[in-house]
């Protein structure tokens, strides 16, 4: 299996950690590595580093290579203009075209959490087996959702294609954007629902394919660089056609289009760590747990995270549900509740124009 990983996003609720010259994915949230380091690392231990594709923006091209020492300069994708994900995916999939169109693919994004990696790449192992009984169709890996998330989308699942052990996998019968309360609370009391966290399993000619069908003008732009993929003129091919790529994402671009896709429900500890409210309730192991990064003391409180990047000590009385994140030039105050909400914060900040703290 080759593996491609997105590294392109900007992280904008995880500010003021996450900012434009340095996201979320280089910096380090959870401990002292950083998410794309986690990721690299999970997938290592499944897959060879050979075999290994980082898509990334030219911002970021440098702070991979120095994040991922071991990753090979040719199997870094690099666009020279934000676009997003369905052309991201694409222009690395042109490398693993080159290497070997019959190869099996995963694509998954570096700004997950999974706390057992065993059972993850378990499961990959599950989705090969899929997509050699179905070479044509597109496999996901579905999360049972462990609680009524109104933060991420949902797969429902129609009937039982196969087995394979223990591991039953289903058609896929619709996608659910983020859903209210109520209606994620009836998602989690029905079997039918699964977390989506976008993880796609394919034949890398499969995963073409469904480009030519539903996507044919950004696959057309894809022609143009193909020819020139491993050779001294990749680069000024990419510079000169990339930017003709519309910008869509995969879901809207393929995933929502392509018919007869399949699902696996799986269960190995996922979380988007896309806003504070993840970052808390991954280190706080208990769910009234405070979570303090650096120095603080806390009186009174629950549910908190305290997070100082220059070290500055925190004193916290009868506050609950509370987030405070300092840097050297930004504090952040945020309810736990309201965490989704940072990003409507820096698109105020970006209007108000204090671009130096973007």
């Amino acid at each position: 299996m080759k593996a491609i990983l997105m590294t392109g996003g900007s992280g904008t609720r995880l500010w003021p950690l996450s900012r434009k010259s340095a996201p979320k994915q280089v910096r380090p949230f959870l401990d002292d590595k950083t998410m794309l380091e986690h990721t690299w690392n999970r997938l290592l231990s499944g897959i060879a580093a050979k075999d290994v594709y980082v898509a990334t923006t030219k911002d970021l091209a440098a702070q991979v290579r120095r994040v991922l020492p071991r990753l090979k300069t040719s199997n870094l994708s690099v666009e020279p203009v934000r676009r997003e994900t369905a052309p991201a995916l694409a222009l690395a999939l042109l490398k693993v075209l080159k290497d070997d169109p019959r190869a099996t693919v995963v694509y998954a994004n570096v700004d997950n959490h999974i706390s057992d990696t065993r059972e993850f790449h378990r499961m990959l192992g599950v989705a090969e087996h899929a997509v050699r009984k179905y070479p044509d169709r597109l496999v996901l890996l579905g999360v049972r959702p462990a609680y009524p998330e109104t933060g991420y989308g949902y797969i429902k699942m129609g009937g039982q294609k196969v087995t394979f052990g223990k591991d039953e996998v289903f058609a896929v019968e619709a996608f659910k954007e983020k859903p209210d309360l109520k209606t994620a609370k009836r998602y989690v009391a029905s079997w039918e629902y699964l977390w989506n966290p976008t993880l796609v399993v394919a034949r890398a000619q499969t995963l073409a394919d469904a480009y030519k069908k539903h996507a044919p003008k950004l696959w057309k732009v894809m022609e143009q660089i193909a020819p020139h993929v491993g050779t001294p003129r990749e680069a000024a091919a990419v510079k000169r056609w990339f930017p003709k790529a519309p910008s869509i994402t995969i879901d809207y671009a393929l995933l929502e289009k392509e018919k007869g896709m399949l699902v696996i429900p799986a269960d190995f500890g996922w979380t988007d760590v896309g806003h504070w409210r993840t970052v808390h309730d991954i280190l706080a192991g208990d769910k009234d747990a405070n979570v303090v990064k650096g120095k603080a003391v806390v009186i009174d409180g629950k549910r908190n995270l305290l997070f100082s990047e220059t070290g500055k000590f925190i004193g916290a009385v009868g506050v609950e549900d509370l987030i405070l994140v300092e840097t050297e030039d930004a504090i952040l105050v945020a309810s736990r509740e309201r965490a989704q909400d940072v990003k409507k914060l820096v698109q105020e900040i970006e209007r108000r124009k204090f671009k130096n703290v973007l």
